[in-house]
């Protein structure tokens, strides 16, 4: 593992600690899972929106009987 510096507000660190006490941890165990979620995001958001690509190219759904074109409905 890797070592971090970071730098807070004294009495931000107080509140923090207390916080973290309360809940039955510590700031740093707060501040690893923070930056783990925080790093999983983008590859969660990238694999939701090819899923839904792929599920897209697959539906067999269409218009069904509508007569109406898109040109139709944005007449003015």
């Amino acid at each position: 593992m890797a070592n971090l510096t970071i730098t807070v507000p004294e009495d931000v660190l107080k509140s923090a600690r207390r916080r973290a006490l309360e809940q039955g941890t510590s700031v740093n165990a707060l501040l690893r899972d923070y930056l783990q979620q925080f790093s999983n995001v983008q590859p969660a958001h990238a694999k939701a929106a090819a899923r839904v690509l792929e599920l897209s190219r697959k539906a067999r759904a269409g218009r069904g009987k509508a007569s109406w074109t898109r040109d139709d409905l944005h007449r003015r």
